[in-house]
């Protein structure tokens, strides 16, 4: 409806209820006597990113229930009486991009159901007075530039079953108030810079020391109090009056537990995480028959004291103490332990060998250096092992492979050690999970990683492994992560050979950057890559990738990677089931970027940034729903950006700087939230945010063979001249030797002095015409 004047809604009946234009193209000047009309409960202007809007100042007798003046792009100083549609239930300003804050008077329609501002560039804060909005049932504030905490207020929010505060800057604590929203069925906080823990749905406020009536429980069996805000001196042999007490927990308090004497306490499970303790505790002492003891997120320094080994004596099967500031361990007393935890500690010296009954064994984060001994793989019932994060050195034990009947987890990442990977995986292998990122390993790959068939995460970044593409890798079933970055790889990624089709048909994270890799992108590859094609969704029931380990207390061990996302590279302790990113940047790859990218409509992150690509960005890209982030970067595009890039509704970061791109930059959306470094070296682009203007290219005038703006059916040609002019030639002698032979010429005369009439007639009428238009 762009060339309806919006003029010709200015005599509706006022009896009309309900008015939707939105998406219509209107252009102009909306007459705002719309807005009083006495009966409108529904206007929707949504989508008009051409039609203005005068001053709007509402009355109090206003009975509009639903608004919506989203993606028009008009200052909301123009609606200074907003507070007066005390009846409104529905309102949505999103995509508007000059906020200059959050209105206070949005904050004070107490009816208000549905608020959505998403994607509207608000410059500040949230007011506390948002917790006014006690009706509200949905709250969309995403993608829209907020900052400072979030309020406490929100907690008001009873209502509430939908709250998107999702890509802005917010930063400080997640209130706990918002523990409050009991009917809250979705959450969106990603991507801010809040910090801190997420509030706990089990968590609680219990305050105060622990009464004593509690020990009056003399059925007791199981007591968890942990994440409150308990405090006080407890004498720990209390707990002795409870003679069933098997299991206790009170880890996440302020409590100091003493002991004046070995305790007496039958527990079999005692967690004591993050609970304020500078040493291991005397009354653990007279446990003998403790299975699991966590001690994790304390102070505890040196190292674990002699007497430990008479804390569960046979029975212990399960010691987390992680996260303290231990130094030293000696040995392991303990026969029957399962799972060990002495990850992110500053414990020195060579890898000690754990009981051989030993499922779980995680050292990560520490000092340990030298050698991993051979003696390692006489544990054959390792399940997970993590040697990450020390300074451990040599080549890789041979005998791994021994274990293959029982490792599934091998994490070796940022070591020191050299070498070659271990050239044989043995037949049966049950990797699921092979980490060897940031060593000095060098050679070429085996193929006899095709043993581990149950593969899934594959990561042998930062190393120097000089090799060509491993196209047989794209066998492995169940692969879905694979990180070969920085290394000293080169060839194409061109596969001739079928035999291990399908390939990468679960990949979700393919990460080649920083090698030498040439010739075009792989297309064969991409149009496997199924699993982030939406062809079937395959929802995983888990949320992380990770292992389920089995032992007295069963566990769920997540696996990490370390990923660049939006230009900054991140050490992430989960991966995301949902994660679909794609990395070949800083590589030699040349040709143009393929149609078929258009099809990954799951990936998240794209970055081919660094190449030598050149051509057009595919419009295709468009297509790409849930992308978040695209760095196409340092290379040789040309051509405009695609318009359709404005409609990707979660691009957050994009960067197509230094390359040959040029034409008016794509407006509006997310696109107005980029800045100039997005852009830069590009000489030829013009717009918003770089300096240079656009010249507005007048249209050039109609051809005179053109009609109605497309060209006439007459199409004029040699072949048609030719025969019109042999055909005259013919025509003109039989009508000159009609005429002599007659001598009565006066018919042609008349005939040629009627025509010279006609034309002499035409001419006065027409310059009649022009001189009525000078005047005018």
């Amino acid at each position: 409806m762009s060339s309806t004047n919006p003029h010709v809604f200015m005599n509706l009946s006022s009896s009309l209820r309900s008015l939707s234009l939105d998406f219509c193209d209107l252009q102009g000047k909306f007459p705002k006597n719309i807005f009083d009309l006495p009966n409108l409960n529904l206007l929707d202007l949504g989508g008009n990113q051409n039609l203005n809007l005068d001053h709007l100042k509402f009355n109090r007798s206003n009975n509009l229930e639903h608004l919506d003046l989203s993606w028009m792009s008009f200052s909301t100083k123009l609606i200074d009486s907003v507070d007066n549609l005390q009846a409104l239930k529905y309102l949505d300003l999103s995509g508007n991009s000059f906020f200059q804050e959050l209105s206070v008077s949005i904050t004070n329609l107490s009816s208000l159901e549905y608020l959505s501002i998403r994607g509207a560039n608000i410059c500040g804060g949230l007011p506390d007075s948002i917790g006014n909005l006690v009706s509200l049932k949905f709250l969309d504030l995403s993608i829209s530039n907020l900052s400072g905490p979030v309020p406490r207020s929100l907690g008001n929010l009873l209502q509430l079953t939908h709250l998107d505060l999702g890509w802005n800057k917010l930063s400080g604590q997640i209130p706990l108030s918002i523990l409050n929203l009991t009917q809250l069925e979705y959450l969106g906080i990603a991507t801010n810079s809040l910090e801190g823990s997420i509030p706990d749905e089990n968590c609680n406020k219990l305050q105060g020391p622990l009464p004593s009536s509690i020990f009056q429980l003399l059925n007791l069996t199981h007591l968890f109090l942990s994440s409150n805000n308990l405090s006080g001196v407890m004498e720990f042999s209390m707990f002795s009056s409870l003679p069933n007490l098997k299991y206790l927990d009170l880890s996440y308090n302020s409590l100091s537990l003493t002991s004046n004497s070995t305790s007496s306490v039958n527990l079999t499970s005692l967690f004591l995480s993050s609970c304020n303790l500078s040493e291991c505790p005397q009354f653990l002492k007279g446990l003998k028959s403790l299975e699991s003891l966590d001690l994790s997120y304390n102070r505890i320094e040196g190292k674990i004291p002699q007497w430990m080994q008479e804390v569960g004596n046979d029975s212990l099967t399960y010691l987390n103490v992680s996260h303290n500031y231990l130094t030293e361990v000696e040995h392991f007393p303990w026969k029957n332990i399962a799972v060990l935890d002495l990850s992110s500690n500053l414990i020195r010296g060579n890898l000690p060998i754990p009981a051989s009954t030993i499922n779980v064994f995680l050292i990560s984060n520490n000092s340990f250096n030298g050698e991993v001994s051979s003696l390692i793989c006489n544990v054959t019932s390792l399940q997970i092992l993590d040697l990450s994060h020390n300074n451990l050195s040599g080549t890789i034990p041979q005998c791994f492979e021994n274990l293959s009947n029982s490792l599934e987890f091998l994490n070796l990442k940022k070591n020191k050690f050299y070498g070659t990977i271990p050239p044989t995986f043995a037949k049966g292998c049950r990797l699921t999970n092979l980490n060897l990122n940031g060593n000095l390993l060098g050679g070429p790959l085996t193929p006899s990683i095709l043993n581990c068939r149950g593969l899934e995460v594959l990561d042998l970044g930062n190393n120097k492994i000089n090799d060509t593409f491993p196209h047989w890798l794209g066998s492995l079933p169940q692969l879905q992560v694979l990180v070969l970055k920085s290394n000293q790889m080169h060839g194409s990624l061109h596969d001739h050979s079928s035999k291990f089709s399908p390939c990468f048909s679960k990949i979700q994270i393919f990460d080649l950057s920083s090698n030498y890799f040439s010739g075009p992108l792989p297309v064969r590859y991409i149009n496997n890559f199924k699993a982030i094609i939406n062809l079937k969704k395959n929802g995983s029931a888990r949320s992380y990738m990770g292992l389920k380990y089995a032992s007295t207390n069963s566990g769920f061990y997540t696996y990490s990677i370390g990923i660049v996302t939006k230009g900054t590279y991140m050490e992430l302790e989960k991966i995301c089931t949902m994660w679909m990113i794609i990395d070949l940047s800083n590589n030699q790859f040349v040709g143009e970027i393929p149609k078929v990218i258009g099809k990954l409509n799951l990936l998240k992150g794209l970055n081919l940034s660094h190449n030598n690509l050149n051509g057009r960005i595919p419009t295709s890209v468009g297509n790409l729903t849930s992308l978040e982030w695209l760095d196409l970067s340092s290379n040789r595009l040309s051509g405009t950006i695609p318009n359709k890039l404005a409609d990707l509704p979660f691009l957050s970061s994009l960067n197509v700087s230094e390359n040959q791109l040029h034409g008016q930059i794509t407006q509006g959306k997310q696109f107005n939230t980029f800045g100039n470094d997005s852009y830069e070296g590009n000489k030829g682009l013009c717009g918003f945010p770089v300096s240079k203007g656009c010249k507005i290219i007048e249209p050039a005038p109609p051809n005179v063979l053109e009609k109605n703006g497309s060209k006439s059916n007459i199409a004029f040609g040699w072949k048609v001249v030719l025969i019109g002019y042999g055909c005259g030639i013919v025509l003109g002698m039989s009508v000159g030797y009609a005429v002599f032979q007659t001598c009565k010429p006066e018919w042609l005369v008349n005939l040629v002095e009627n025509q010279h009439e006609k034309r002499r007639r035409r001419k006065s009428k027409n310059g009649n015409r022009s001189n009525r238009r000078s005047r005018a």
